[in-house]
């Protein structure tokens, strides 16, 4: 799957669905090294979409106080 852009509960989804593979061991080692760069991709992601999201509510708060 390309990096298009994932909301934050595609990304998960697609993180749960790797690590259930990885566990079940679908995946050979020449594999392994390729789905867990995708998982740290996902992650990167996923914290960048929480902190822009808590930047956001926080400025809202921020502007009800005013």
């Amino acid at each position: 799957m390309t990096t298009k852009k994932l909301k934050y509960n595609e990304a998960i989804s697609e993180i749960e669905e790797i690590i259930k593979k990885i566990e079940n061991e679908e995946f050979d080692v020449d594999d392994l090294a390729e789905k867990v760069k995708r998982i740290s991709t996902l992650l990167k992601i996923c914290r960048e979409k929480l902190q822009n999201t808590n930047q956001q509510v926080e400025q809202i708060l921020k502007e009800m106080e005013d």
